[in-house]
Protein backbone atom coordinates (compact mmCIF):
# COMPACT_ATOMS: atom_id res chain seq x y z
CA UNK A 1 0.00 0.00 0.00
CA UNK A 2 1.25 3.49 -0.87
CA UNK A 3 2.12 5.53 2.23
CA UNK A 4 1.57 9.30 2.26
CA UNK A 5 3.18 11.36 5.03
CA UNK A 6 1.27 14.58 5.76
CA UNK A 7 3.26 17.30 7.55
CA UNK A 8 0.98 20.15 8.64
CA UNK A 9 -0.08 21.81 11.88
CA UNK A 10 -3.66 22.43 10.71
CA UNK A 11 -5.48 19.60 12.48
CA UNK A 12 -8.73 20.14 10.58
CA UNK A 13 -6.92 19.91 7.25
CA UNK A 14 -5.03 16.82 8.37
CA UNK A 15 -8.27 15.13 9.36
CA UNK A 16 -9.87 15.94 6.00
CA UNK A 17 -6.82 14.68 4.09
CA UNK A 18 -6.57 11.54 6.23
CA UNK A 19 -10.20 10.69 5.51
CA UNK A 20 -10.05 11.63 1.83
CA UNK A 21 -6.79 9.87 1.01
CA UNK A 22 -7.62 6.90 3.23
CA UNK A 23 -10.87 6.42 1.31
CA UNK A 24 -8.81 6.30 -1.90
CA UNK A 25 -6.69 3.42 -0.61
CA UNK A 26 -3.63 5.27 0.73
CA UNK A 27 -1.95 4.55 4.06
CA UNK A 28 -1.73 7.97 5.74
CA UNK A 29 0.80 9.06 8.38
CA UNK A 30 0.76 12.47 10.06
CA UNK A 31 3.22 14.90 11.60
CA UNK A 32 2.32 18.24 13.18
CA UNK A 33 5.80 19.76 13.25
CA UNK A 34 8.78 19.91 10.94
CA UNK A 35 10.97 17.98 13.37
CA UNK A 36 8.44 15.18 13.65
CA UNK A 37 8.03 15.19 9.87
CA UNK A 38 11.76 14.64 9.38
CA UNK A 39 11.78 11.87 11.97
CA UNK A 40 8.77 10.10 10.44
CA UNK A 41 10.21 10.45 6.94
CA UNK A 42 13.26 8.56 8.20
CA UNK A 43 11.42 5.92 10.20
CA UNK A 44 8.46 5.20 7.91
CA UNK A 45 10.10 5.72 4.48
CA UNK A 46 6.86 7.07 2.91
CA UNK A 47 6.22 6.96 -0.82
CA UNK A 48 5.19 10.64 -0.95
CA UNK A 49 5.42 13.55 1.49
CA UNK A 50 2.84 16.35 1.47
CA UNK A 51 4.56 19.21 3.29
CA UNK A 52 3.12 22.52 4.45
CA UNK A 53 5.59 25.41 4.22
CA UNK A 54 4.21 27.15 7.32
CA UNK A 55 5.10 24.99 10.34
CA UNK A 56 5.39 26.00 14.01
CA UNK A 57 8.99 24.90 14.61
CA UNK A 58 10.99 24.58 11.38
CA UNK A 59 10.32 26.36 8.13
CA UNK A 60 8.91 23.91 5.57
CA UNK A 61 11.71 24.77 3.16
CA UNK A 62 14.27 23.77 5.79
CA UNK A 63 12.39 20.49 6.30
CA UNK A 64 12.57 19.86 2.55
CA UNK A 65 16.28 20.73 2.52
CA UNK A 66 17.08 18.34 5.35
CA UNK A 67 15.10 15.44 3.89
CA UNK A 68 16.84 15.93 0.54
CA UNK A 69 20.20 15.31 2.20
CA UNK A 70 19.38 11.59 2.48
CA UNK A 71 16.17 10.83 0.54
CA UNK A 72 14.73 11.32 -2.95
CA UNK A 73 11.12 10.71 -1.79
CA UNK A 74 8.70 12.87 -3.83
CA UNK A 75 7.70 16.00 -1.90
CA UNK A 76 4.61 18.06 -2.69
CA UNK A 77 4.58 21.37 -0.83
CA UNK A 78 1.47 23.24 0.28
CA UNK A 79 1.70 27.01 -0.10
CA UNK A 80 -0.61 29.94 0.57
CA UNK A 81 -1.85 31.87 -2.47
CA UNK A 82 0.47 34.67 -3.54
CA UNK A 83 3.63 33.17 -2.04
CA UNK A 84 5.35 32.74 -5.41
CA UNK A 85 8.85 33.22 -4.04
CA UNK A 86 8.31 30.52 -1.41
CA UNK A 87 7.21 28.04 -4.07
CA UNK A 88 10.27 28.78 -6.18
CA UNK A 89 12.62 28.37 -3.20
CA UNK A 90 10.96 25.09 -2.22
CA UNK A 91 11.36 23.74 -5.75
CA UNK A 92 14.99 24.87 -5.80
CA UNK A 93 15.55 22.99 -2.54
CA UNK A 94 14.23 19.73 -3.98
CA UNK A 95 10.42 19.76 -3.82
CA UNK A 96 8.80 17.99 -6.76
CA UNK A 97 5.54 19.94 -7.03
CA UNK A 98 3.34 22.36 -5.17
CA UNK A 99 -0.36 22.88 -4.44
CA UNK A 100 -1.77 26.29 -3.55
CA UNK A 101 -4.24 26.50 -0.68
CA UNK A 102 -7.17 26.16 -0.82
CA UNK A 103 -7.16 23.05 -3.00
CA UNK A 104 -9.48 20.15 -3.78
CA UNK A 105 -8.87 16.52 -2.92
CA UNK A 106 -9.03 15.56 -6.60
CA UNK A 107 -6.23 18.00 -7.45
CA UNK A 108 -3.99 16.76 -4.65
CA UNK A 109 -4.57 13.11 -5.50
CA UNK A 110 -3.81 13.80 -9.17
CA UNK A 111 -0.51 15.40 -8.21
CA UNK A 112 0.31 12.46 -5.95
CA UNK A 113 -0.30 10.07 -8.85
CA UNK A 114 1.93 12.16 -11.12
CA UNK A 115 4.92 12.21 -8.74
CA UNK A 116 4.54 8.47 -8.12
CA UNK A 117 4.53 7.76 -11.87
CA UNK A 118 7.47 10.07 -12.36
CA UNK A 119 9.48 8.34 -9.64
CA UNK A 120 8.76 4.94 -11.14
CA UNK A 121 9.76 6.13 -14.60
CA UNK A 122 12.93 7.78 -13.26
CA UNK A 123 13.98 4.53 -11.59
CA UNK A 124 13.40 2.60 -14.80
CA UNK A 125 15.27 5.16 -16.93
CA UNK A 126 18.14 5.87 -14.54
CA UNK A 127 20.72 3.92 -16.55
CA UNK A 128 19.26 4.46 -20.01
CA UNK A 129 21.19 6.62 -22.49
CA UNK A 130 17.98 7.68 -24.25
CA UNK A 131 14.98 9.44 -22.75
CA UNK A 132 11.48 9.42 -24.23
CA UNK A 133 8.89 12.09 -23.47
CA UNK A 134 5.80 11.65 -25.60
CA UNK A 135 6.80 12.20 -29.23
CA UNK A 136 10.26 13.38 -28.24
CA UNK A 137 13.37 11.17 -27.88
CA UNK A 138 16.60 12.52 -26.40
CA UNK A 139 19.82 10.57 -27.02
CA UNK A 140 22.23 11.57 -24.25
CA UNK A 141 25.15 9.61 -25.70
CA UNK A 142 25.06 11.02 -29.22
CA UNK A 143 23.82 14.44 -28.09
CA UNK A 144 20.82 14.53 -30.40
CA UNK A 145 17.03 14.71 -30.16
CA UNK A 146 14.29 13.50 -32.47
CA UNK A 147 10.60 14.30 -32.77
CA UNK A 148 8.46 11.51 -34.27
CA UNK A 149 11.72 9.94 -35.41
CA UNK A 150 12.91 13.06 -37.26
CA UNK A 151 16.10 14.76 -35.98
CA UNK A 152 15.80 18.22 -34.47
CA UNK A 153 18.33 20.84 -35.52
CA UNK A 154 19.37 22.01 -32.04
CA UNK A 155 22.42 23.99 -30.97
CA UNK A 156 24.49 22.52 -28.14
CA UNK A 157 22.93 24.79 -25.54
CA UNK A 158 19.41 24.14 -26.83
CA UNK A 159 20.02 20.42 -26.56
CA UNK A 160 21.37 20.74 -23.02
CA UNK A 161 18.32 22.80 -22.00
CA UNK A 162 15.92 20.29 -23.54
CA UNK A 163 17.84 17.29 -22.16
CA UNK A 164 17.75 18.71 -18.63
CA UNK A 165 13.97 19.11 -18.85
CA UNK A 166 13.66 15.59 -20.31
CA UNK A 167 15.61 14.13 -17.37
CA UNK A 168 13.03 15.73 -15.09
CA UNK A 169 10.02 15.30 -17.38
CA UNK A 170 6.78 16.42 -15.78
CA UNK A 171 8.61 18.19 -12.97
CA UNK A 172 8.62 21.98 -12.67
CA UNK A 173 12.25 23.06 -13.07
CA UNK A 174 12.93 26.55 -11.77
CA UNK A 175 14.91 29.19 -13.65
CA UNK A 176 17.72 28.85 -11.10
CA UNK A 177 17.86 25.06 -11.43
CA UNK A 178 18.09 25.16 -15.23
CA UNK A 179 20.56 28.01 -15.42
CA UNK A 180 22.88 26.51 -12.81
CA UNK A 181 22.86 23.08 -14.47
CA UNK A 182 23.03 24.16 -18.13
CA UNK A 183 24.89 27.49 -18.05
CA UNK A 184 26.82 27.19 -14.79
CA UNK A 185 26.76 28.58 -11.25
CA UNK A 186 27.45 32.17 -12.33
CA UNK A 187 24.26 32.41 -14.39
CA UNK A 188 21.66 31.58 -11.72
CA UNK A 189 19.82 34.90 -12.07
CA UNK A 190 19.89 35.32 -15.86
CA UNK A 191 16.30 34.18 -16.50
CA UNK A 192 16.09 36.16 -19.76
CA UNK A 193 18.43 33.58 -21.36
CA UNK A 194 15.79 30.94 -20.82
CA UNK A 195 13.00 32.90 -22.50
CA UNK A 196 15.10 33.20 -25.65
CA UNK A 197 16.10 29.54 -25.72
CA UNK A 198 12.61 28.30 -24.83
CA UNK A 199 11.20 30.30 -27.73
CA UNK A 200 13.76 28.82 -30.14
CA UNK A 201 13.13 25.27 -28.96
CA UNK A 202 9.35 25.68 -29.29
CA UNK A 203 9.81 26.89 -32.86
CA UNK A 204 11.90 23.83 -33.69
CA UNK A 205 9.34 21.52 -32.06
CA UNK A 206 6.67 22.98 -34.32
CA UNK A 207 3.20 21.67 -33.50
CA UNK A 208 4.67 19.89 -30.46
CA UNK A 209 5.96 23.15 -29.01
CA UNK A 210 3.32 23.09 -26.27
CA UNK A 211 5.27 20.22 -24.67
CA UNK A 212 7.58 22.90 -23.29
CA UNK A 213 5.31 24.54 -20.77
CA UNK A 214 6.07 27.84 -19.02
CA UNK A 215 5.33 28.21 -15.31
CA UNK A 216 5.17 32.03 -15.12
CA UNK A 217 7.64 33.49 -12.68
CA UNK A 218 8.90 30.03 -11.71
CA UNK A 219 10.41 28.04 -14.56
CA UNK A 220 9.67 25.41 -17.22
CA UNK A 221 8.17 21.95 -17.46
CA UNK A 222 8.43 19.35 -20.23
CA UNK A 223 5.17 17.44 -20.63
CA UNK A 224 4.44 14.32 -22.63
CA UNK A 225 1.50 15.85 -24.50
Amino acid sequence: MTTILLVDDDHALLRALRIGLGARGYDVAEAWTGGDGIAQASLRAPDVIVLDLGLPDLDGIEVCRQIRQWSDVPIIVLSAAGHEGRKVTALDEGADDYVTKPFGMAELEARIRVVLRRRSASSADASRPELSVGRLAVDLVHHMATLDGEPLDLTGREFDFLAYLARHAGKICTHHMILTEVWGAGYGDEAHYLRVYAHRIRQKLGDAGAMLHTQPGIGYQLLDH
